[in-house]
């Protein structure tokens, strides 16, 4: 038997082979005194009709006429089941009277006046006329054993009835009991990668509150911890561009000025050094905005639009770019702004990593999947691994921060979507495809 995982099914369970438990405990023990109790009426009964039978008997016997037959057997008025049957004799053991289904083979001699048991009957024996004439009433046990089987069966037969009504008013009970502690958890398991608000306690149990109040502590210390982070990171990066620019004019000043080609060629190494800092602090930028977690809109955005902004905004580099997007509205639960920067990235990644003079295909489906393929080697996949971790590069010439990805993947998880990563690209031998798959809307 494969016991129930939930709370709910474990109590429900539980409680319900209680209930089976105590009713079959009571009802053996109620037919245990009832058998007994039983057994007394019986007894009484069998005992009085025995002694008013007896005096009748006496009498009719009495008045017989000497040459009468000594076994004088009464007919019944109609056939019926005869529960008691009596036999009627004398002294000597002659039966004088007998009911007329009795045995008199059935009766054992007379020992006394009291009860006595044979293998069928329980039977009364009793005197009069000084022990002259006795009578045996008998009642079969099977008689007996027949009224307690209608006993217990009548008290069994509600448990039938009432049983599964039980067990389901236990399940309805457990249930409603349980229903603040599930609206927990769904409320918990409804919030967003980067969603660490308190999460509502109203109606919880008091040996769950506890429980509840730990779990928001933790998500308050994690948003606080994750909050100075993030503000360390963007604040370091916005902190930065104001110098990297006046520097990088300065330096682009220095290359004008300079008076021969060691000191304009020192000042272009500078200016190339200032540049990628300038784009490194770009990138943590972005990665603090990617991380921040409120990255899906009160609705869903058409992503056609942003992305045709994206693809004209790459200058030069467009010309290596193939595209593929719906005529209609694309429209996704995605914040505009992080899927620009996502879209960016991944294209930025693709045209920078991907095989020199090979076209990169930009695909946009209806249902706002969007796809970046570009050529080259195949990746291996233990660097695969590691691809979307931050300042990760694979093996390649080509210049950059080793950001783009960290960042279109906490984009994507913060917005509750998807990033996939698979090489070779699907469908060829080789090659390498981002994939980014929108979540569904909350709203």
């Amino acid at each position: 038997m494969r016991w129930p995982q939930s709370l709910q099914g474990r109590l429900s369970l539980w409680l319900g082979l209680g209930l089976l438990l105590a009713w079959s405990l009571a009802a053996a023990m109620t037919a245990h005194r009832l058998r007994g109790e039983m057994d007394v009426v019986f007894d009484s009964a069998l005992e009085e009709a025995a002694q008013r039978l007896l005096p009748l008997a006496a009498r009719d016997i009495l008045d017989r006429d000497a040459d009468d037959a000594p076994d004088q057997r009464v007919d019944t008025l109609r056939l019926h089941d005869e529960y008691f049957t009596y036999v009627i004799r004398d002294r000597a053991g002659t039966v004088l009277m007998r009911s007329h289904s009795a045995n008199p083979a059935d009766f054992p001699a007379f020992s006394g006046v009291g009860f006595a048991d044979t293998p069928t009957q329980r039977i009364y024996s009793d005197a009069a006329l000084q022990g002259s004439l006795t009578i045996s009433m008998a009642e079969p046990l099977a008689h007996r054993r027949q009224a307690m089987r209608g006993v217990v069966i009548g008290l069994l037969a509600p448990l039938l009835l009432f049983l599964p009504l039980g067990l389901l008013g236990i399940w309805l009970a457990v249930r409603l009991s349980l229903a603040p502690l599930a609206q927990f958890r769904r409320a918990i398991a409804a919030r967003g990668a980067g969603d660490l608000a308190p999460v509502p306690d109203t109606g919880l149990p008091a040996e769950i509150r506890p429980n509840a109040a730990a779990v928001n502590q933790l998500l308050d210390r994690l948003r606080r911890t994750l909050e100075a982070e993030r503000s360390f990171t963007a604040n370091s990066a916005h902190e930065l561009r104001t110098p990297v620019a006046a520097a990088l004019a300065q330096v682009q000043r220095l290359m004008i000025e300079a008076p021969d080609d060691a000191i304009r060629a020192r000042a272009q190494a500078i200016e190339s050094a200032l540049r990628r800092l300038s784009r490194l602090s770009e990138k943590l930028m972005q990665l603090a905005r990617a991380e921040s977690g409120a990255l899906q809109p009160a609705g869903p955005i058409d992503l056609a639009p942003i992305l045709r902004l994206v693809l004209r905004d790459m200058g030069t580099d467009a010309g290596r770019l193939l595209t593929s997007l719906p005529d209609g509205p694309v429209m996704a639960a995605i914040d505009p702004d992080a899927f620009a920067i996502l879209a960016r990235n991944l294209i930025e990644n693709a045209l920078k990593h991907g095989a020199a003079g090979q076209p990169v295909q930009v695909t946009l489906s209806t249902d706002g999947a969007l796809a970046v393929r570009n050529a080259g080697p195949v990746v291996a996949p233990e660097v695969m691994a590691q691809l979307a971790q931050p300042f990760t590069r694979g093996a390649t010439p080509a210049e950059g921060s080793g950001l783009g990805l960290a960042i279109a993947r906490a984009i994507a998880a913060g917005s509750g979507g998807r990033l996939d990563l698979v090489s070779p690209a699907p469908g060829q031998a080789d090659g390498f495809e981002a994939r980014f798959t929108p979540g569904q809307s909350n709203q």
